[in-house]
């Protein structure tokens, strides 16, 4: 008899994640990374399933709770990723993250995650650099690759200068909800 190669079979979790992003007036195409809660690395919305919301939707109410963002959600994911998680006192479990592009239309001042977590705009190339998981990394690149920049907008004024001295455009828009 042939001999059945054997695999460990580690628990997978199934998530769902947005990747918010915006084009500046000149055209420029930004990504919207979040910090973890307990490590502070650089990450994408993202979490469980929520019961009653289609994956696309589930990715866009866990923008606005981790990020403050509402916009357009595409209802088809653009890739996925994979990445450990690891839980205190809990053995580590595969997560599988679908992604599904956000188009950014509105950033609250408040939400509910706002006290937990920083917010940052990033050009795809400094997001790619600050995010750890080289899975992550490579949807990013990728997804910056097939948006490129928009035509510039003939009346596009210059980005405004950042005030985080020496940081990564990290412009935290005022705007309110609408809707």
């Amino acid at each position: 008899m042939a001999k059945l190669a054997s695999r460990a079979i580690f628990p997978t979790s199934l998530q769902f994640g947005a990747m918010p992003y915006r084009f500046l007036p000149s055209g420029e195409l930004e990504i919207l990374l979040i910090t973890t809660r307990r490590s502070r690395r650089w990450i994408i919305p993202k979490g469980a399933p929520i019961k009653g919301l289609k994956p696309a939707k589930s990715a866009a109410q866990e923008a606005f709770e981790e990020a403050g963002v509402r916009g357009v959600v595409a209802e088809k994911s653009f890739g996925s990723f994979r990445f450990r998680k690891t839980l205190e006192g809990a053995p580590s479990i595969l997560c599988e993250v679908r992604v599904f592009p956000l188009a950014v239309k509105t950033q609250l001042r408040q939400w509910p995650e706002e006290q937990q977590r920083v917010v940052a705009w990033f050009s795809p190339q400094e997001a790619c650099a600050s995010l750890n998981d080289e899975g992550l990394r490579t949807l990013v690149a990728r997804f910056a690759a097939k948006m490129g920049p928009k035509p510039r907008n003939k009346k596009a004024r210059p980005k405004p200068a950042s005030p985080f001295s020496g940081e990564p455009s990290r412009q935290a828009s005022a705007q309110t909800e609408i809707g």
